[in-house]
């Protein structure tokens, strides 16, 4: 998330203009339990990549506020569970009805 997002987010917060979603709690309960779920990393798995990829991949992460491993476990759940898209994908896939 950019720092201007955050800092909109911030000042809607302090406005009061956010409100508790509708059965919160349990909400709640459920999202922390997919979360878990989703973030059990149980294997592991060595890569050989560029040095100029892996420093791209750190200045990234870096952007991003995370650890590099973190950002590329990220983009590759994204990958194959149908979630990353090629920028032009993605604006092609807003503009349909």
């Amino acid at each position: 998330m950019k720092i201007n997002e955050e800092k909109e987010l911030l000042k809607s917060l302090k406005n009061n203009e956010w409100k508790p979603a509708k059965n919160g709690e349990k909400l709640k309960k459920e999202l922390v339990i997919a979360a878990q779920k989703t973030m059990l990393k149980d294997k592991r798995m060595n890569i050989r990549i560029s040095g100029r990829d892996l420093e791209s991949l750190k200045i990234k992460a870096m952007e991003e506020g995370m650890p590099y491993q973190t950002l590329v476990s990220s983009i590759l759940h994204k990958y194959v569970t149908g979630q990353l898209f090629h920028k032009t994908e993605k604006k092609d896939i807003q503009r349909q009805p």
